[in-house]
């Protein structure tokens, strides 16, 4: 015996989620499928326990700089449901936001808690039902809409199903979308950290600068860097990392990377450089770092890495140490050897190819009812709430179709 709906979500993640409170709340029968513990798992662990809900982008054409894949894509979606409208419901159902100074945006309680509730109790308020632990094992498309049997060995009917499985690095993931024909760009990792063995590096986890420019494979970003055990992290690296996404991967993660931690040209440092030898010439070089952005430890790190015998004075400072200080500040060259997780993150780019689908509807362009949102696209953001903006924005949009027909 199947049991009917008239709109079945698979993934019970934020796109999926949002999509089936609209659905619902536009007076729809909605059931979301979660193959995990619980629903809207990753909400809760996004952002360090925080939630990073959104970013702060006043105009559309500033918000898709923040998406390597589907960028230009995204400029209709986003105005027909952007940050304003993300922030505006949620402060409707309860969850106020603040901004951080780098324009990412949280629940002023700081608890991802908040907005996991939030969305639950919405979500009852407007009937929708939700199964978890229920894992999909074949979806078909049939002349009563969509069937769908589950690994408990229930069958469900649906008039229109939604896709929002999620990044698509798992066969479960990719599962629904290519048992209903739809051939998918293959997934490779975004938003990871670089791993570098290096002694310039060596006992410096935790320093930071606020803004660096760093540049590999032709791919060039800017923003702060953080030394970890590992290597490198911080947006910049994180940015670089989306945007380069598939050459990375095709390098299997070994490269040259170069980091400029000062976002200076060459000409300004060294004439700070021979500032110093006028203003401090019997002071010790490697006494103190004289830009406010770059750390004692790791200002003495340049100084070692340039070759400077430990007693140079700024007078003593010879040309060809200042030329390595240069080089070592402006164009440090660094050995990547692999990636980390940024966190407990797991971005991919890849997934339904986006001129598959009708992106003011969300609808297939294959399969007619079919629905896709999320992550499950071949949409990708950088850090800072760019992807639960494209999960919040498609969710949206695949809601208000599906509840026309």
């Amino acid at each position: 015996m199947s049991e009917s709906f008239e709109v079945v979500v698979i993934g019970g993640g934020a796109a999926g989620f949002f999509a089936a409170i609209h659905v619902a709340e536009l007076g729809k029968r909605v059931l979301v499928l979660e193959k995990s513990a619980e629903v809207l798992g990753k909400v809760r662990i996004s952002g360090g326990g925080r939630c990073n809900v959104t970013h702060d982008c006043a105009e559309v054409a500033e918000l898709i700089e923040g998406y390597p894949r589907g960028h230009r894509n995204l400029v209709g979606p986003f105005h027909h449901w952007g940050v304003a409208e993300t922030v505006e419901w949620f402060a409707m159902n309860g969850v106020e936001m603040h901004v951080e100074e780098d324009g990412r945006m949280f629940p002023v309680t700081n608890d991802s808690g908040t907005v996991v509730s939030c969305l639950k109790r919405v979500a009852e308020e407007y009937g929708v039902e939700w199964r978890t632990r229920c894992k999909v094992m074949e979806v078909e498309k049939s002349v009563m809409g969509f069937r769908v049997r589950c690994d408990d060995g229930g069958d469900l009917v649906a008039d229109c199903l939604l896709i929002a499985t999620g990044g698509t690095r798992s066969a479960a993931a990719r599962l629904p979308a290519e048992q209903l024909g739809h051939e998918l760009d293959p997934p490779v990792p975004s938003l990871f950290t670089f791993q570098i063995s290096d002694g310039r590096l060596q006992d410096l986890a935790g320093i930071s600068v606020p803004k660096a420019t760093v540049t590999a494979l032709a791919h060039t970003t800017e923003g702060p860097l953080l030394v970890t055990h590992q290597g490198v992290s911080g947006p910049a690296v994180l940015r670089l990392s989306a945007w380069g996404a598939r050459e990375l991967a095709a390098e299997d993660y070994a490269f040259e990377l170069e980091i400029n931690w000062l976002s200076m040209r060459g000409q300004e440092v060294q004439d700070v450089l021979r500032a110093q030898r006028e203003e401090r010439g019997k002071s010790q070089v490697a006494s103190y770092s004289p830009f406010p952005e770059v750390p004692k430890r790791l200002w003495r790190s340049f100084c070692v890495a340039a070759g400077l015998p430990e007693q140079t004075t700024w007078a003593g400072l010879k040309k060809e140490w200042e030329q390595a200080l240069v080089r070592e500040l402006c164009q440090g060259r660094y050995a990547v050897e692999g990636k980390s997780l940024n966190k407990d993150e797991f971005v991919t780019c890849g997934g339904v190819p986006l001129d598959c689908v009708n992106l003011k509807t969300m609808e297939s362009k294959m399969v007619p009812s079919l629905f896709f949102a999320g992550e499950v696209l071949n949409v990708d953001g950088v850090t800072g709430g760019y992807n639960f903006q494209a999960a919040w924005t498609t969710g949206w949009l695949a809601a208000q179709a599906m509840a026309q027909r």
